[in-house]
């Protein structure tokens, strides 16, 4: 037989198996680095879990802001009609020609102001004052 024609491989299955046993330092040391990284990964996802919050309420603030300046304008706009609205000369104007209503005669009327005061309560301590200035309890 032609050796160059002949391809034969033969594989022989070794069973030489290392088998080590467990490294308890290194096993610490992978346990700790774990942690550390585990911490870390914390932090930085709740800064940046705060950064993003801080950012949201930025926003919501700059809204709130805008719309209080937008209702202040529209109270300031209502407050202006209001005194339109309610302005004596328009009020009498409105009453003579829409409502045929007459303006009252100036003779007969008069206006009474009077401020009445209740008398204090019996046995009541009152504060006057002397000559010199000074408070002086009165009973009446």
């Amino acid at each position: 037989m032609n050796q160059q024609n002949l391809d034969l491989r033969v594989t022989r299955e070794i069973g030489n198996k290392v088998v080590r046993g467990i490294d308890r330092q290194r096993q610490r040391e992978l346990w700790r680095s774990l942690a550390v990284g585990v911490c870390f990964v914390a932090v930085v996802l709740f800064s940046g879990w705060q950064s993003v919050a801080q950012l949201r309420y930025g926003y919501e603030i700059e809204q709130m802001e805008q719309e209080h300046a937008e209702e202040r304008d529209l109270n300031r706009h209502l407050r202006l009609e209001i005194e339109t609205l309610s302005a004596p000369g328009r009020i009498e104007r409105l009453a003579t020609d829409a409502l045929g209503l007459a303006p009252p005669a100036a003779v007969g009327v008069e206006m009474i102001q009077r401020r009445v005061t209740p008398p204090p309560p019996d046995g009541a301590v009152l504060a006057d004052r002397d000559a010199g200035g000074r408070n002086v309890p009165s009973v009446r």
